[in-house]
């Protein structure tokens, strides 16, 4: 396939050429530049190391995954989060001791300056195709040209918004990935929509910091991961319970080891799988920070959203047809996140449209290669083909070793 941009100019020949681009410096980017920069191959990355969360992470937070599997990866395993923490005097448990969010990444861009120290802040602004390769077009001007490219972005760029808050102003409301700093809500009155980690999360934090928080979601119970059980495991409990990056059990077991077998399962039954799996569970030691803290308002749908001189007012309707109201000063919308390449404005549209997709998200080879000849796709993207450890920081390590053992075989 060739798809050539017709009104671009010819790509100069003084411009500078890489094997491999990639764009995004979180955990997946900078794992698969780490692999990338041990066998030698050619490549660059482009970002600010761990920009989304350090930026659009709530301050407070902790990570919902444990510490051992709250970490980025180099060949061997080497430099994991326990070797930041054990350099910096940190407190640290592979199982059982939440990870702060500011430990996270300023351990993300410590690996960054040891195994991808041509780490590139530029932003990418556009990727043109070359018949198949592709012209890096970047905010400052400079085109660079590049054999492939690697989409390896955040996933603030996939924020979801249901239809009915999307024509609200930000003054009124934001997605959880819009807020870093939550100090500014102190004494204000806020409802935080939805029961997943995002949303439980955010009110346990906003609540910390002193506002009025409201919690609204259709499901009639808040659901908790159970709290690690860190006693040493018998040989019976780990072959009955084995302990995943994801969870424990046989299920997630099999989604952290065998992606590629995943990608075998019907579409149909992957994109359900995604969808459900892992999804809507808050973390377990948010529990104590909300119970009898913050306002539960579950069982109920939202059916109307207005501006009203008091700031904004919630209809919620329950499954019987009974509404109340609820007005607060803002609403902040843990909806999660959805795939949608339209929201990655440095793909243009005539490139987008020969990437073939199924609710949204890219269909990706074996490779985690698209219908576009050397365009690939990491993180939440890849989820649809590869399962829920894509969706999480753990995943990079199976995708940086898989998709560096392709590019390293089709460079041959």
């Amino acid at each position: 396939m060739q798809i050539i941009e017709a009104d671009a100019p010819v790509a100069a020949a003084s411009q500078i050429t890489t094997d491999v681009a990639i764009i995004g410096a979180g955990p997946y980017g900078l794992s698969l530049a780490a692999h990338l920069r041990e066998l030698g191959i050619a490549h660059r990355i482009f970002g600010r190391a761990m920009a989304t969360w350090s930026d659009q992470m709530p301050a407070g937070m902790h990570l919902k995954s444990e510490g051992f599997a709250s970490t980025l990866y180099a060949p061997g395993d080497a430099y994991a989060l326990r070797d930041y923490c054990r350099d910096h005097d940190l407190p640290y448990r592979d199982i059982g001791l939440p990870v702060p969010l500011e430990t996270f990444t300023a351990y993300g861009r410590e690996f960054a300056k040891r195994y991808a120290p041509e780490l590139d802040q530029r932003e990418v602004i556009g990727v043109v195709p070359r018949g198949e390769s592709f012209e890096l077009r970047l905010a400052d001007g400079e085109r660079i040209a590049a054999k492939r490219v690697v989409v390896a972005v955040g996933i603030s760029r996939f924020a979801h918004l249901p239809p009915e808050f999307v024509a609200l102003p930000k003054t009124a409301l934001t997605h959880t990935s819009e807020n870093h700093d939550l100090s500014g809500f102190a004494g204000k009155r806020i409802a935080v929509i939805g029961a997943g980690a995002s949303a439980v999360d955010i009110a346990a934090i906003l609540h910390a910091n002193g506002a009025q928080t409201h919690l609204v979601a259709r499901i009639p119970k808040i659901l908790f991961l159970d709290p690690p059980d860190e006693r040493p495991a018998s040989l019976l409990r780990r072959l009955r319970w084995p302990v995943t990056g994801i969870g424990t059990g046989w299920k997630a077991k099999f989604f952290e080891d065998l992606p590629h077998v995943f990608h075998r399962l019907p579409e149909r039954t992957r994109i359900a799988v995604v969808k459900k799996k892992y999804a809507a569970m808050a973390c377990w030691f948010t529990r104590d920070q909300i119970a009898g803290k913050v306002h539960e308002h579950l069982g109920v749908t939202v059916a109307g959203v207005d501006l009203v001189a008091k700031g904004v007012r919630l209809t919620l309707a329950r499954p019987d047809g009974a509404t109340t109201t609820l007005v607060v000063d803002h609403v902040i919308a843990g909806t999660g996140y959805r795939v949608d390449l339209e929201r990655l404005a440095f793909l243009p549209p005539d490139l987008r449209k020969h990437i073939t997709t199924a609710d949204g998200s890219p269909i990706l080879s074996q490779q985690f290669e698209s219908s576009v000849p050397n365009l690939y796709f990491l993180g939440l993207a890849a989820a649809n083909s590869f399962g829920p450890i894509l969706r999480f920081a753990c995943g990079a390590g199976y995708a940086a070793r898989r998709l560096t053992k392709a590019l390293a075989a089709s460079r041959r």
